[in-house]
């Protein structure tokens, strides 16, 4: 099942891409290059790589993102794809990917897809969330269930934040040069008076994707209350994300 709404991620949070932007420096794509946007979404940072002249293509999980990137850039290749299983050897100069990473487990079956498709030489640049990242999420999430009794939730949580060491570790032992890597605090305001209850719903759809509705709304309504304190800041509501950012080569 298609767990993304991609009405509501271009709607309520343009700001995965927007962040995003700032890796495309990294990136540096240039004309003529192959270029493979790993997570794509709904295409926004793809097509900018596209500006820049190089021969990029889209892949993602999430059929609605893929149709709704198509929509919007026609003139750029987006296909259905899971980075676990890429089936390219050797095609690509690059591959970028946003926010995308810490969805993905094994960790060290993405990363060999990664190492595969691309060129000798070719350079693998990501960001994606680290340890420690919206920790008040994930203690929210604990004090939802055990008020209202839903048992354990962490077999439900598909997140993986990993520390710098352990990924730098696991980028070294499939076979890349690590050039770059940083993991940083990045406090991130989300858009309206709902942005919370709109940020759990995007992104907390396999927690609560099998309760009733009546429940899954009384969770959501626990876990805002949770987060309010901290996180509800100057009248708006602040995220305490940290992310992890590498660039790496083969």
């Amino acid at each position: 099942m298609d767990k993304w709404n991609a009405a509501l991620y271009d709607s309520k949070h343009q700001f995965v891409s927007v962040y995003g932007e700032s890796m495309l420096a990294l990136l540096k794509p240039k004309a003529g290059e192959f270029i493979l946007d790993v997570g794509c979404g709904t295409g926004d940072l793809t097509a900018q790589i596209a500006e820049a002249g190089a021969l990029v293509m889209g892949i993602d999980q999430s059929a609605a993102m893929i149709q709704q990137a198509k929509e919007k850039y026609p003139e750029v290749e987006f296909s259905i794809g899971d980075v676990r299983n890429l089936d390219y050897v050797g095609k690509f100069d690059a591959v970028f990917s946003n926010a995308v990473l810490h969805w993905v487990k094994p960790a060290e079956a993405a990363l060999k897809s990664i190492y595969s498709s691309l060129k000798p030489g070719g350079r693998f640049v990501a960001e994606f969330g680290g340890q420690g990242n919206i920790q008040s999420v994930l203690a929210a999430i604990q004090i939802a269930f055990q008020k209202l009794a839903l048992g354990d939730p962490s077999e439900k949580l598909s997140w993986y934040f990993p520390s710098l060491p352990e990924y730098v570790s696991l980028l070294a032992r499939q076979g890349f040069n690590v050039q770059y890597a940083e993991i940083y605090d990045r406090p991130t305001p989300l858009q309206g008076e709902d942005g919370m209850q709109q940020w759990l719903k995007m992104f907390c759809g396999d927690l609560l994707e099998n309760l009733p509705g009546a429940v899954k709304e009384e969770v959501l309504t626990e876990m805002e209350a949770a987060l309010y304190e901290d996180q509800y800041q100057d009248g708006h509501w602040v995220l305490d994300y940290r992310r992890l950012r590498i660039v790496a080569s083969k």
